[in-house]
């Protein structure tokens, strides 16, 4: 008899992991990225040294914030990267909870491969996770407060939302001041929630508590030579044009001369273009011009002898920012003065922020824009208290779009874990057992929390979880003593949508995870030797 060969239909170098060798790898990578993140969780939560290879060789970061970490780090696992791209878009959606929605799919994984184990089919295990997630939604929108018809209650609910935000990161130590520079900043924005008008300035020096929120918008630019250091009522023209000496600039052009006196007469030529070219932009009736790229000596001087005020190279997302505070336009030709708008703004002037002169524009057109400016004794610290303040800000501008809030502490979860057991234990067949894990999976997050603080969490999570099912729904973990309190009372307030999306994020990715059967890996593509060689 002959032996049947399997036939091979993919290519040769092409690899290929079938049924539960493929669903394992799946559920050891998601689980290994959550363990990794896991210890950053909660107020107490560590943080992690990130030191780059390669082009920037040698540059360290100290984070806490699950983002940034996985985004630094690079997977090869299928799954991982489906949870890193998940926590990538917690932070562009809410700007929190991307350590939570991560622990959370994870763990979510974890039980679903005990699950599996127990011979349950992935598809009756996915639908038990999307009837926990309505349970769990419902549960949480109904013990969700909104405080937005009272304003005093209202901000306080965003003091405590950014606090809470805070108190996990670099800035806990100093989370009242920066709660009150988050929460002003946002306020001027008279929920238009748009971040952009809010500028963020590091600068080395001093400690965090220098830190200070100025009303205005500050560029970080110098004024040209023998020009006016200070401005009342500025006409600001915004360009992004070349103010260096036009030279003829064909590729491969040559101009030959046959004495001095005709290099002169080319020089002089150049001249007569760039004044023609001041002089189109003074016609525009500005008193500041503030330019994209270079200027070079001589418009430097032509704008000093009309009393201009002159700034060059400022950076595009500066120029940006600056064309939307000041309500003017960014130009690159000047031929049409009529149609061009100008910034406008009541004040320029230059200030002193430790070592560093930069440029305050005071009274502008868009009242709610407005410049944090964070110091610190190192780049690592400022660099991770713009990330701290930054979250604080998004969770903020997002609440005040979306006005409910909920408790945290662990409060929102297990809150949602009773939910879904009280369910789970109506609900007849292995969809009941899916649920259970769920819940289950929304209880490791305060375990976590507890265990990160170096408390005895299987006691803590216990108590509240009999806490919970005695009615106390506001009932959380204290972690500054290390026992059950209220949430209420201690002020620890989260947003709703955050949560909202944490849930919707984690269970959606860990679904799609669990639904993996087969993982085909692409043969590598060959690079073609050259005919020519040998």
């Amino acid at each position: 008899m002959t032996s049947l060969n399997p036939v091979r239909v993919l290519k040769q170098e092409a690899e290929e992991e079938k049924a539960e060798t493929a669903r394992l790898s799946s559920f050891v990578g998601a689980i290994a990225v959550g363990d990794l993140v896991k210890s950053t969780l909660g107020p107490k939560g560590m943080d992690k040294i990130l030191v780059s290879m390669g082009r920037n060789h040698g540059l360290v970061e100290i984070t806490n914030d699950g983002a940034t970490i996985l985004k630094s780090i690079g997977v090869d696992n299928p799954a991982a990267k489906i949870l890193v791209d998940m926590a990538r878009v917690q932070d562009d959606e809410v700007g929190d909870g991307t350590t939570s929605v991560t622990v959370f799919a994870a763990e979510l994984l974890r039980e679903a491969e005990k699950l599996v184990a127990q011979k349950i089919h992935p598809q009756t295990i996915i639908a038990g996770w999307r009837r926990a997630v309505q349970i769990a939604l419902e549960a949480l929108s109904r013990n969700s407060l909104d405080n937005s018809g009272n304003n005093e209650k209202f901000e306080e609910d965003l003091l405590n939302i950014a606090r809470t935000t805070l108190s996990s990161k670099i800035l806990s130590q100093h989370k009242e001041q920066f709660s009150k520079l988050a929460v002003q900043a946002v306020l001027r924005l008279k929920g238009s929630g748009d971040l952009s008008a809010i500028q963020i300035i590091k600068k080395k020096g001093g400690c965090l508590e220098n830190s200070f929120l100025d009303d205005g918008f500050l560029l970080d630019k110098k004024i040209g030579q023998h020009q006016p250091k200070r401005i009342e009522n500025a006409r600001i023209l915004i360009a992004n044009t070349p103010m260096d000496t036009d030279k003829i600039k064909v590729f491969g052009s040559k101009v030959k001369v046959d004495s001095m006196a005709k290099i002169a007469d080319i020089e002089l030529a150049e001249k007569e273009k760039m004044k023609d070219k001041v002089n189109k932009i003074l016609k525009h009736k500005c008193n500041v011009f503030i330019n994209r790229q270079l200027i070079y000596n001589y418009p430097e001087q032509l704008f000093a002898d009309a009393g201009v005020m002159a700034i060059e190279h400022a950076d595009f997302d500066g120029v940006e920012r600056l064309a939307l505070v000041t309500g003017g336009e960014i130009v690159s030709t000047f031929d049409d003065p009529e149609r061009v708008k100008l910034g406008q703004c009541s004040l320029i002037e230059e200030v002193m922020i430790g070592e560093d002169t930069l440029l305050r524009f005071s009274g502008v057109q868009l009242g709610e824009a407005c410049t944090i400016v964070i110091r610190g004794a190192t780049q690592q610290i400022i660099d991770e208290a713009d990330r701290s303040l930054h979250d604080a800000l998004c969770v903020l501008a997002t609440t005040v779009r979306e006005t409910k809030v909920v408790f945290g502490g662990g409060c929102s979860e297990m809150l949602m874990a009773c939910a879904v057991n009280a369910e789970a234990a109506k609900t007849p067949g292995k969809e009941a057992v899916a649920m259970e894990s769920f819940a289950f999976a929304l209880q490791m997050l305060p375990t976590v929390i507890a265990d990160n603080a170096g408390y005895d969490s299987a006691q803590l999570v216990s108590e509240l979880r009999a806490e919970h099912t005695c009615g106390n729904n506001t009932a959380g973990l204290d972690m500054e003593v290390g026992r059950i309190g209220c949430m209420k009372k201690l002020g620890i307030t989260e947003s709703f949508v955050v949560k909202q999306q944490m849930l919707l994020s984690a269970s959606e990715a860990a679904e799609m995870i669990l639904r993996v059967d087969n993982i085909i890996r692409a043969a590598p593509r060959k690079r073609v030797a050259d005919r020519g060689r040998c």
